[in-house]
């Protein structure tokens, strides 16, 4: 995974700004729950009122609040309010907002500093809290008396006279009293206990308090609302990010394994089969691609959600944080045991669609013989194999994965009933308040759906990382078959000589050479035969001219250069190739005429068919040259598609031709009219023909006979036939004596 990380290295900006829009959302998934609390604590139990600092008070009542104040909070308190009554300037503008104003002086708050408004908030708090105690006494009064401080009082003694004419020293231990059971409680619960008091006095001022709750709910929800525009927003755009990140990255691999390949020798192409090239160039490669978007998505931001939620929660109630600890714990324990259990399986996956691909290619390709030979039972039963392997081990990792859902939830749902059930006890103690709690739930959910999500990423990450030690096996391949460091040129006016010197070359893995201390010269003009028995190496000793694989030792030289010493591409653009198997490719017949010179012109090309015997059936086909080709060739015979690949190589006009068998699937007469009309265009080119046939090569120039790899003769048909017993017995084994003379 780590080789295949410098390619996203174009795609860094992407990221970067992907990465940062996640931080964008995170911050806005995770401060919903907090708004959502608020809320419920403010909007709802407290009725809008956000804090125990009134923004206005009644002189009656600040009397009575600052009676239990010490002198110190007495005088912070007054100094951040200002009396108005009927004298103040600015009475007809308060009389309107505060209607209590016409009768009594009220004290209105100034702007208050930050740093003394937590002091004040808590101070104002316990005192309205004092003074709903002493009313709540007098109301709840038995047999017309009060008892405080275990002394038996009046119910109709004025109490906070009482207290205001207490000496300070037992005024100040009340007080204390107090605070040691208010301190208890906490701010917040303080805050929430004193609102319905600082309600009261709204009321008492002429506020209306409905509409003040409506209004702090509708803005809170207002800004819930434009929270969850921006994380959609952010979700969308990551979700843009990240797919052209992915989409970018697959088409440049893909890109970079195809022209790998294209770059392989023979060699290379013998030990990637063509089914897993395929596979790793296709599926491999979509693995990696869907990798990449659900990290950019979920890597990134499950741990952002996760940590941010901790904090979060730990924020609102620290004394549940052992909670958080029981969901990790559980969620580690289960995405372990997925992970050890499921990561042999993904390694499989690849390796099991690598042999379906196989099979599928080789019944497709193959269709005919199958059906010609009637193994298509078998051949179903092969498949039918090789399906179900793959099945069996898709459905284990699917009933892993669906196994994790419902213990996953099993778990979030164990949890959502432990912090109500905690919770519930908390508030029912006053140490916790109902927002808080719900809040607390929510982020519960997001750590569990952070760790849902990591969990999601450590089951992809496994097969993404087979496949990328796959596509990382092709990129790192370097072909046997370079180019010089420095390339040589070919002269100009060539005589395009191929001349082999003591060749022997042997396959990878041989433990012998397959081609022995060959020597030869194959001069312009003339046509070069090989002949010999099936496995003689013919083919493998004219696919060393154009570098399909390096000779083992010895010299192939190419107008008296060695062609190790120029590029490639200079020596095949002298070479006219047509294989043993005939290839076309889809499209149709002028686009694949034109393969081998794209500019070519329309007298070229039908030039080129007429001597490749190919211009009958071609004007047969209705479109003629525009006629379609399936893939392969499929819709065309074995004769007509030789045709036109030898077609396709004269319009290229080459100085060298190699035709390897491929006159064989055409009959004498065309096999004959061919070969004279090649001979007449041909004049000044270097012909190498690989054939079975005798009478293909009856009148090449020079003919060599190979036997295992060696050169047993060499010489014109007639001065063979005198000296050379091989190639007697090939040549009497396909035509008589009166044919051969």
């Amino acid at each position: 995974m780590l080789k295949l990380a410098k390619h996203l290295k174009p795609f860094m900006g992407l990221i970067i700004l992907a990465i940062m829009l996640l931080f964008v959302q995170a911050m806005a998934d995770l401060s919903l729950p907090d708004y959502m609390a608020r809320i419920v604590n403010n909007g709802i139990q407290q009725g809008g009122i956000v804090n125990a600092v009134p923004e206005a008070v009644r002189q009656s009542k600040m009397d009575k609040l600052t009676i239990f104040m010490n002198e110190q909070d007495k005088k912070e308190v007054l100094e951040q309010y200002k009396l108005i009554d009927r004298s103040s300037s600015d009475y007809n503008q308060y009389v309107k907002t505060y209607p209590t104003l016409a009768k009594e002086p009220i004290y209105v708050s100034n702007k208050i500093d930050k740093t003394k408004f937590e002091q004040l908030n808590s101070v104002m708090g316990k005192s309205f809290l004092a003074v709903t105690g002493i009313e709540k006494m007098q109301t709840e009064a038995k047999d017309g008396f009060i008892y405080i401080m275990g002394n038996k009082v009046p119910a109709n003694t004025d109490l906070y006279e009482l207290f205001a004419n207490l000496p300070e020293n037992k005024r100040t231990e009340i007080s204390n009293q107090m605070n040691e059971q208010f301190i208890a409680l906490g701010d917040k619960m303080v805050i929430q206990a004193a609102a319905s008091s600082i309600k009261s006095e709204y009321n008492a001022l002429g506020i209306d308090t409905n509409q003040m709750q409506n209004k702090y709910i509708l803005k809170m929800g207002i800004y819930m609302l434009m929270i969850a525009l921006v994380s959609a927003v952010a979700i969308v755009l990551v979700g843009f990010l990240s797919s052209k990140t992915a989409a970018g990255l697959a088409k440049n691999l893909r890109q970079l394994v195809f022209s790998k390949v294209e770059n392989f020798s023979k060699t290379e192409l013998d030990k990637f089969s063509t089914a897993t090239l395929i596979t790793r160039t296709t599926n491999d490669i979509t693995q990696i691609q869907t990798l990449v978007v659900m990290m950019i998505r979920m890597v990134i931001y499950a741990p952002i959600l996760g940590v941010g939620g901790v904090f979060k929660a730990l924020k609102h109630s620290p004394s549940m944080s052992w909670i958080i600890a029981v969901a990790v714990i559980a969620l580690l324990i289960l995405i372990v045991g997925i992970f050890s259990v499921a990561m042999p399986k993904f390694k499989l996956i690849q390796k099991l669609i690598d042999k379906l691909n196989l099979v599928t290619r080789e019944n497709l390709s193959g269709m005919m013989v199958i059906r010609a030979f009637n193994t298509q039972n078998f051949e179903e039963k092969r498949f039918d194999e090789a399906n179900k392997d793959l099945i069996k081990t898709n459905l284990f990792v699917n009933r892993v994965m669906v196994l994790m859902h419902p213990i996953m939830m099993l778990i979030m749902n164990g949890i959502v009933l432990l912090i109500v059930w905690v919770g519930a006890n908390q508030i029912a103690n006053s140490s916790m308040q109902v927002g808080d709690m719900m809040a607390f739930m929510q982020y519960a959910m997001q750590i569990i759906m952070a760790f849902l999500m990591m969990s999601f990423m450590f089951i992809m990450i496994p097969r993404a990382a087979v496949s990328a030690v796959r596509i990382v096996e092709v990129l790192e391949t370097e072909p046997e078959i370079k180019d010089p460091e420095q390339p040589k040129e070919f002269k100009e006016n060539l005589k395009n000589t191929v001349e082999f010197k003591d060749v022997s070359f042997r396959y990878q893995g041989a433990e012998e050479d397959m081609i022995k201390k060959v020597s030869f010269t194959a001069l312009p003009g003339q046509t070069t035969a090989f002949i010999g028995s099936t496995g003689s190496g013919k083919t493998t000793l004219v696919n060393l001219i154009p570098r399909f694989y390096d000779v083992t030792s010895g010299q192939i030289l190419v107008d008296g250069v060695d062609i190790r010493e120029v590029s490639q591409h200079d020596l095949r653009e002298k070479i006219g190739y047509v294989p043993q198997k005939s290839s076309l490719f889809s499209g149709t017949i002028e686009s694949n005429l034109k393969y081998a010179k794209e500019a070519a012109t329309d007298n070229e090309l039908l030039k080129a068919a007429e001597i490749a015997q190919a211009t009958e059936f071609i004007k047969e086909k209705p479109e003629g040259i525009k006629t379609e080709i399936s893939q392969g060739g499929a819709n065309v015979s074995g004769g007509q598609k030789q045709r036109l690949s030898i077609a396709r190589a004269l319009v290229k006009k080459p100085g060298i031709y190699i035709f390897d068998d491929s006159f064989s699937a055409l009959d004498f007469k065309t096999d004959a009219a061919l070969r004279r009309a090649l001979r007449e265009i041909t004049s000044y080119s270097t012909i190498l023909l690989v054939a079975q046939r005798v009478s293909s090569i009856i009148a090449a120039d020079q003919i060599i006979v190979l036997n295992d790899g060696e050169i047993v003769c060499k010489g014109t048909h007639k001065e063979l036939m005198e000296n050379c017993p091989t190639y007697q017995e090939i040549a009497l084994s396909q035509l008589s004596k009166e044919e051969l003379a």
